[in-house]
């Protein structure tokens, strides 16, 4: 397998950021990486670059622990952070050229290296512009052709499109479709169409917790039929009491009135919720029905409560 995460927790303090996490993704699998602010994302992708160390727990890429590795994974990597650090008085080529002197590149091998890269990832005509005169979008395509130089059989991605217009995020979306073929890719967004159009496998955290690991098709297919519905109550109402409903599938606390199920196609609904809810001294205040989508899935799972 190209990475396994095996019970990591990484502490800040007192702050647990990451907390018992497992997974692992196999090689030439594209994976979204989704969670909300503060969810543990940037932490969980540094510690499986090396950038910082586990609290607790392993962590293995192409069967080298990075605990016992750290200089040859990072070899096996190419890493585009979330926030893209740039030689801003750079020209772009000459940057790419100090990315691969760092990874023990020279000579000709080097040069040709630079040019592959500058071509792939659409650089053509800024090659001889100083970085720092590049527009966001373009950029970003220089951090990922700095990831790239050494050709990384794993390539992680946090927030690549992060800040940039409909029409860079479509040129980003191309390019990292084309320059992934046969790398092992993981890449954190908050865009979930990023996710649609690229992905096979969706791992989403929360709140330092993978809530969720699966192929994106069963993900969306395990509510083909099936609506998220959100209820408010006036009263304090645990999960477990609406279980009984026999077109309920799925029951999440949010907070100690409201309340979230999964249900199978009902014609009248919500009203067998609302006559529910009545017969046992409720009062039901809202009832939500959500989209069947990957937005909707992710904003189920991430709702402050209980992970």
């Amino acid at each position: 397998m190209s990475i396994r995460v095996q019970q990591v927790s990484k502490l800040f303090g007192q702050q647990k950021a990451v907390q018992q996490l497992s997974f692992q993704i196999n090689p030439g699998e594209i994976v979204g990486f989704l969670g909300p602010n503060g969810a543990g994302k940037s932490t969980t992708l540094k510690m499986i670059t090396g950038y910082l160390p586990p609290t607790e727990g392993e962590i293995w890429v192409n069967g080298l622990s990075i605990r016992q590795h750290p200089q040859r994974i990072r070899q096996l990597i190419g890493y585009l952070p979330e926030h893209n650090p740039l030689y801003l008085d750079l020209y772009v080529h000459e940057y790419l050229m100090l990315a691969g002197g760092f990874y023990g590149m020279r000579g000709r091998v080097l040069a040709d290296r630079v040019k592959e890269m500058i071509a792939a990832c659409g650089l053509t005509r800024e090659q001889n512009k100083k970085i720092e005169a590049l527009s966001k979008g373009y950029r970003q395509r220089v951090g990922l052709a700095q990831a790239l130089m050494h050709d990384p059989p794993v390539l992680i991605l946090d927030e690549p499109t992060s800040g940039l217009d409909p029409n860079q995020i479509m040129d980003i979306r191309t390019l990292i479709r084309t320059v992934s073929q046969d790398k092992t890719v993981i890449f954190s967004t908050h865009i979930m169409q990023e996710v649609e159009a690229l992905c096979q496998r969706v791992l989403i955290i929360h709140q330092g917790n993978l809530v969720a690991d699966q192929p994106l098709a069963d993900l969306l297919h395990d509510r083909k039929g099936h609506r998220w519905i959100t209820l408010d109550f006036r009263e304090t109402v645990q999960a477990a009491f609406l279980e009984v409903l026999p077109f309920v599938r799925e029951v999440k606390q949010l907070s100690d009135h409201r309340i979230a199920v999964r249900a199978e196609y009902h014609p009248e609904l919500p009203a067998p919720l609302f006559e529910f809810a009545a017969s046992h001294g409720l009062t039901l205040l809202r009832v939500e029905q959500e989209e069947n989508s990957l937005e909707s899935v992710f904003r189920i799972l991430t709702q402050n409560g209980r992970p």
